[in-house]
């Protein structure tokens, strides 16, 4: 299911800690990257915090210019976005200014955690994920009942590590001041646990007085049937792969690539590469990797267009391509229409010989865009 874009965002010691163990909260971020914040705010559909950021540091969560917020209800937007919370025991204090400031707000927790808000009054929208707290039943809520296309998630530490660790984050916006703690009992931003394999991606650094913004996205891909946010940056670069295809009257435009278990691109294609009029998109891309590499039996393959099962300019279709190369995942945006061939059902076809194929159909506008010639 599609989920929103989620931003984590942080402000941590040179050692890598949240806070110390004072009675006052420990300011990391400079005045000028507060300002950074509230315009970070001023821009997604709702921002997010576990219920322990709101028992230690009691905060509002609020946009606090008034022109940003001015700009947010010229935009048919609300003043402040949604303000959400997270609570696997309902330990919540309803005296709390997250309550008493902004505008709306939503609950997720338990069954047990339900019951137990009903019971202090809160105002607020209490949603029960059943028995555990579940991190894709809480973001398919907020995409499709709340229309939440941008979440900012602004702590604590066990809220960021679980999204990371489930690869649901789709950036990290990391601020690092200069200072440390170094106090064992205060608060890492990271627990320990299972991360996602290889390196993250650095989009952006940047000096704001004394502090150092870095801006990061994750670039391994997800295991088997599961999505996760490196899927949907490695699809959409696909997509817009596409868009560099000689149009065509008689093929599609499709963009490739491939990538390795740890986030390494091993090669990337489009249809009708470097002149030849009938090369398709994995064709080329495949093409590009030595046949004996083993990071192929654990890579995946992005395709704006489901591989081909059919052909007639060369005698193996993509999906064979593929399969020979011993790949054994695809994610793909748009299933084949009958424009050239009918009933292609190139996944299925990955699907009947073990292939695991994801189809995130939200990407598949964009892959139509550069075909909207074919498509009437």
């Amino acid at each position: 299911m599609p989920y929103p874009y989620v931003l984590l965002s942080a402000a941590v010691s040179l050692d890598g800690y949240l806070d110390d163990t004072g009675p006052e909260r420990l300011l990391l971020s400079s005045p000028a990257d507060f300002d950074r914040v509230d315009e970070v705010r001023a821009g997604v559909d709702a921002i997010l915090i576990g219920a322990g950021t709101i028992r230690a540091d009691n905060p509002r969560l609020l946009v606090n210019d008034p022109g940003r917020r001015a700009a947010r209800v010229a935009a048919g937007r609300p003043e402040y976005p949604l303000k959400v919370t997270v609570t696997a025991t309902g330990d919540l204090d309803p005296d709390a200014k997250f309550w008493h400031t902004g505008g709306e707000k939503v609950v997720y927790t338990t069954e047990a955690g339900a019951a137990r808000i009903r019971g202090l009054g809160i105002a607020a929208d209490v949603v029960s994920l059943g028995a555990d707290l579940d991190w894709p039943a809480l973001l398919t809520d907020l995409r499709e009942e709340r229309a939440v296309g941008r979440l900012m998630v602004e702590g604590g530490g066990t809220v960021h590590t679980q999204l990371l660790q489930q690869g649901l984050a789709d950036e990290l916006q990391l601020v690092l001041a200069p200072l440390f703690v170094g106090d064992p009992k205060a608060p890492r931003l990271f627990g320990p646990g299972g991360y996602q394999a290889g390196r993250l991606r650095l989009l952006e650094s940047r000096r704001i007085e004394d502090v150092v913004l870095m801006r990061y996205e994750p670039t391994a891909p997800g295991a088997g049937a599961t999505a996760s946010a490196a899927d949907r940056h490695w699809l959409r670069l696909a997509c817009e792969l596409a868009a560099d295809c000689p149009p065509s009257r008689t093929a599609f435009s499709v963009g490739a690539v491939v990538v390795a278990a740890d986030g390494t691109e091993l090669a990337r294609g489009h249809s009708r590469e470097a002149g030849d009029p009938v090369v398709h998109a994995e064709e080329a891309a495949l093409a590009k990797i030595p046949p004996a590499d083993p990071r192929l039996a654990t890579a995946t393959v992005y395709t704006s267009l489901e591989p081909c099962t059919h052909r007639a300019s060369r005698p193996h279709p993509c999906a064979e391509l593929i399969l020979r190369a011993g790949v054994r995942r695809v994610v793909t945006a748009w299933r084949e229409p009958d424009t050239f061939v009918e009933a292609a059902d190139g996944t299925g076809m990955l699907r009947e010989t073990g292939v695991a194929v994801l189809v995130l159909d939200e990407y598949e506008d964009l892959a139509k865009t550069p075909n909207a010639h074919l498509l009437g």
